[in-house]
């Protein structure tokens, strides 16, 4: 019985120490595990055809994990929640958006997330949430699909107008516009002679319209100098010589005018002089 007792305890002492080595082994795999990544989610709304778990997650173009999880979102069946095993220390910003693009047109699907701005905050899980949650926006595929309306509806009104533009009327009064252009055309090709001799005179009568405008500047010229001179005559002293002049002439006047009524009345006197005594005191 006692040597039963032995074996018993060695049994437990060596199941024991397993137990401890492989809880210490898990808890180290854990630890290295939870430091090798770091978990994000994103919300697509519609389809995510292609993706999958274990699809690549691309952070600027570089491979930086891959898809753990896909999920839809209990409370919106439209979404989808995409859960994302990431290398740690990325420094996701919170203007950070994750897309689904794919390899050229016919290649596989991966997430693309872009980098954000430098002066965004880091992202970092809000209360509620087991992971930070990068905000989706719309892939190349999407947005070409949510444009195809648009375009096809440009389309048709493109189409309706060059077929109003082709219809029989437009297209008789472009056949009568273009029969217009090439008489006159023909009309011109046989005039070609007499357009150059126009040109011909023209070019004459410029050079001696030169001449001209040259000696009409020069007029313009002159008389610019003769209302200087003008100007400059009357603010001078010439005005007031002129005014003197003209005083000493008005006194000629008057010494004239009594000379001719003298002569009209005694040309005697003129001639011989006063004759006619004064009264001499005796």
């Amino acid at each position: 019985m006692e040597t039963k007792a032995n074996y018993v305890a060695v049994g437990a002492f060596v199941m024991a120490c397993i137990l401890g080595l492989v809880v210490t082994l898990l808890w180290l795999a854990g630890v290295q595990y939870s430091q090798e990544f770091s978990y994000y989610q994103t919300y697509f709304k519609g389809p995510v055809t292609g993706l999958g778990k274990g699809t690549t997650v691309r952070y600027n173009g570089i491979e930086v994990g891959h898809v753990d999880n896909l999920q839809f979102d209990p409370s919106d069946p439209q979404r989808v929640i995409v859960t994302m095993q990431i290398q740690p220390n990325l420094n996701i910003r919170e203007d950070s958006e994750a897309t689904i693009d794919s390899v050229g047109l016919t290649g596989g699907s991966y997430v693309e997330i872009s980098g954000g701005t430098a002066n965004s905050p880091l992202l970092v899980a809000k209360p509620g949430q087991p992971y930070p949650v990068i905000k989706a926006g719309s892939s190349t595929l999407q947005q070409l699909e949510q444009s195809a309306p648009l375009l096809m509806a440009k389309l048709n009104s493109a189409a309706d107008k060059l077929n109003d533009l082709l219809s029989d009327n437009n297209r008789k009064a472009i056949t009568g516009i273009l029969a217009n252009l090439n008489e006159t055309t023909t009309v011109l090709a046989r005039r070609s002679g007499d357009i150059d001799q126009t040109l011909k005179n023209v070019n004459v009568a410029s050079a001696k319209l030169g001449p001209t405008l040259a000696d009409a500047d020069e007029g313009v010229r002159k008389f610019g100098k003769l209302a200087t001179d003008a100007d400059t005559f009357i603010n001078g002293p010439g005005l007031g010589q002129i005014s003197d002049v003209l005083a000493d002439l008005r006194r000629l006047s008057e010494s004239l005018t009594k000379l001719s009524d003298q002569l009209n009345h005694e040309p005697t006197k003129l001639l011989f002089g006063d004759r006619r005594k004064g009264y001499a005191p005796k």
